[in-house]
């Protein structure tokens, strides 16, 4: 009889990663169904019934916690973070295992051994582990540090202190490092949410600047700002509505 498990990641390139990772690893694993979301998530639980979710904790709609207390009873949960503090405790307790961003294979390799083990037995209830996770949680936002872009057939890691700039582009966005540009599947509007603002800011409605990147802000011409970057040639438009940011330049 198949295994069957669900991936719940709202980064598309770790969430692609993981589904090639796991094909390598547990080539008979059955994934019935991939989301971004938290209330895809429920959805999918509802409909598939899996007895694995791979949930990250950090969802937009819903978040894997909530996901998690829902499958308490009903599957075995692995949980994805990017904040090690999160899982520690529930994990030593044994009821769930859980996967450090960014994936390595030594570690899934781990949680996928726990989780056969645990095949046999019904799933934990969930309930006091997310509850405790609930509480370890950090309260204030938590931004990203670091992200996957695609080089031809590979993932990169990109951290954010090599990002110059991103450039919106229709749905997708373009994100420019000294040395190279990469298209990645997410609007302005999602990358900038996932960006800290005090380093990261909107100068128009298609471009975001990372502060640390900039070499001086300068008049046009026209009369209108613009960015000169200390490691890229190209100049950066500032909008009327964003000028104020640089009323102290």
């Amino acid at each position: 009889m198949s295994v069957t498990a669900l991936i719940a990641e709202d980064e598309p390139l770790l969430r692609a990663e993981l589904r090639e990772l796991l094909g390598k690893l547990w080539p008979e694993l059955v994934i019935c169904a991939e989301v971004e979301d938290g209330f895809q998530a429920l959805q999918a639980l509802q409909r598939y019934s899996p007895q694995i979710l791979f949930l990250d904790i950090q969802m937009p709609e819903m978040s894997g916690l909530e996901v998690a207390q829902h499958a308490s009873g009903r599957s075995h949960v692995v949980f994805i973070t990017a904040f090690d503090r999160y899982a520690v405790e529930a994990f030593e307790r044994g009821a769930l295992d859980y996967l450090l961003k960014p994936l390595t294979v030594d570690r899934l390799g781990k949680a996928i051994e726990r989780v056969k083990e645990r095949l046999s037995s019904p799933p934990p209830n969930l309930d006091g582990i997310t509850d405790l996770l609930r509480n370890l949680a950090p309260r204030a936002p938590q931004y990203i540090k670091w992200l996957t872009v695609p080089r031809g057939q590979e993932l990169r890691l990109v951290t954010t202190d090599e990002i110059c700039y991103l450039r919106a582009e229709d749905k997708y966005t373009t994100l420019c490092t000294p040395e190279a540009e990469y298209l990645l599947n997410s609007t302005l509007k999602q990358m900038r949410e996932k960006l800290d603002p005090q380093f990261f800011w909107q100068i128009h409605r298609s471009f975001v600047v990372n502060l640390a990147a900039i070499e001086a802000v300068h008049r046009s011409f026209r009369g209108a700002l613009e960015i000169k970057l200390k490691r890229r040639a190209e100049l950066l438009p500032v909008s009327a509505a964003h000028a104020h940011l640089f009323r102290h330049f």
